[in-house]
């Protein structure tokens, strides 16, 4: 072992475990990887609104053990905080994290795979502490459901996302501007709640007024993606605000904008601006806002031996899962490459980034969309109906069971089914 390439990867969660396994899958046994994370286990985030409005606790079934999932493939997990990466010395500081007071470890590598996700900045939202509320992660969807349920009196509620601060530095032509991280869980996390307004008999879509720094809510879906949501959601009842620059403040009475507006509301379920871990921010690897300069190959050109994938990635936009997995395969790729277990040809084979997305609506029905319309592409889809709810399940019961490994066929069968079969 000790005589292998040493693969370090920052970050436990869906990119960091999917690079994990991708490069166990492609470079087989001759690289040895240790896996670096605060906790030791994997929040499931997408199914989380699904959860809470369902009735059940996102804290218990959400959650996926780490250590035993890593140990299936050879691969060490330590427990720590990143502090820092010594980009020449090839060497990252830690803390172990499991109790405090740990002094700081440095551990060195000769790949580095960084898939520590993003900050989610709540804490820069004048307000949300007080009059705030979110589902992305157990506490805080918690936390919604029990206002929900004992203190919610049916008055107006806001959903939607505060400005997204995008990198400029190494950003290829093609990529676009996103004023807003990620606007699926918004839209998603709208027609659930509708729902359960009314299965509740605590209102309607008539309370709701969905809201986006952008030009269209969740753009990246494409125009024609987008212009179909909004008119379903207008039929239903929805309230809509776009161009609102960001969120200046949450008060007990409403939401201000930027752009001066003003919205009335007793409930406020927003979603922040995503940054990157602070002591990224500084490295020559990063671009002004601390998000990590890739190629296509997902590896700095500046340093070849560090790699990127999901969130933590200036190229992952939007920040969406979908497109991480996608990276993952890509890192896992390149690094069988460099170790001579993989041919240049099949390494290097060109890849387009796809918003796949699949939201609970409420009532057994999801939506489901495809698109490469944000990436150069002409893929425009969405569909409707209780197929891509059963999906939705059955890819977070398939992720659990087959510890993390999703097999080829999945992402595949699910495109064909989603765009082919109507139920």
């Amino acid at each position: 072992m000790a005589n292998k390439p040493h693969v370090l990867i920052l970050g436990g969660n869906f990119a960091g475990l999917g690079a994990a396994q991708k490069i166990r899958d492609c470079a087989g046994d001759s690289v040895a990887m240790t896996v670096i994370d605060r906790k030791a286990y994997l929040d499931y985030i997408p199914n989380i609104p699904l959860e809470i409005f369902e009735g059940r606790d996102p804290a218990v079934t959400m959650n996926m053990p780490l250590v035993e999932t890593l140990a299936r493939d050879a691969i060490g997990f330590q427990q720590a905080e990143v502090l820092g990466i010594d980009l020449e010395s090839r060497r990252v500081e830690v803390r172990p994290s499991e109790r405090p007071g740990a002094p700081a470890y440095d551990l060195t590598y000769d790949f580095l795979v960084i898939a520590l996700g993003a900050r989610l900045a709540f804490d820069e939202i004048e307000g949300f502490a007080e009059y705030g509320h979110t589902v992305t992660d157990a506490f805080h969807a918690n936390r919604l459901i029990s206002y929900l349920r004992n203190a919610y009196q049916g008055g107006p509620i806001v959903v939607g996302s505060d400005r997204f601060e995008q990198g400029k530095r190494g950003r290829p032509a093609w990529l676009k501007t996103a004023l807003a991280a990620c606007e699926g869980p918004p839209v998603e996390v709208s027609l659930a709640l509708a729902h359960w307004l009314t299965q509740h008999g605590k209102g309607s879509a008539k309370n709701i007024t969905m809201f986006t720094p952008a030009g269209l809510i969740a753009e990246d879906a494409g125009e024609k993606v987008v212009g179909q949501l909004l008119d379903v959601a207008g039929k239903m009842g929805f309230g809509y605000v776009n161009k609102t620059e960001g969120i200046q403040r949450l008060t007990a009475d409403g939401i201000e904008f930027r752009d001066g507006r003003q919205l009335p509301a007793e409930l406020k379920i927003v979603f922040p601006n995503w940054k990157p871990h602070a002591f990224l921010k500084c490295l020559p690897i990063a671009d002004e806002v601390g998000f990590i300069v890739t190629d296509m190959q997902m590896s700095n050109p500046d340093y070849p031996e560090v790699f990127a994938c999901g969130d933590a990635a200036a190229l992952t936009v939007p920040k969406l899962g979908a497109i991480g997995h996608q990276e993952t395969e890509v890192v896992g790729r390149q690094i069988a490459k460099r170790v001579g277990k993989m041919t240049p040809e099949e390494a290097d084979k060109p890849w387009m980034p796809a918003v796949v997305c699949i939201g609970d609506m409420g009532g057994g029905k999801a939506f489901y969309i495809h698109a490469t319309s944000w990436f150069g592409g002409d893929i425009q889809e969405l569909r409707m109906g209780h197929l891509p709810y059963a999906q939705k399940l059955a890819y977070k019961e398939m992720f659990f069971a087959n510890h993390g490994r999703m097999p080829n066929w999945g992402l595949p069968l699910a495109e064909w089914s989603a765009e082919t079969v109507k139920i």
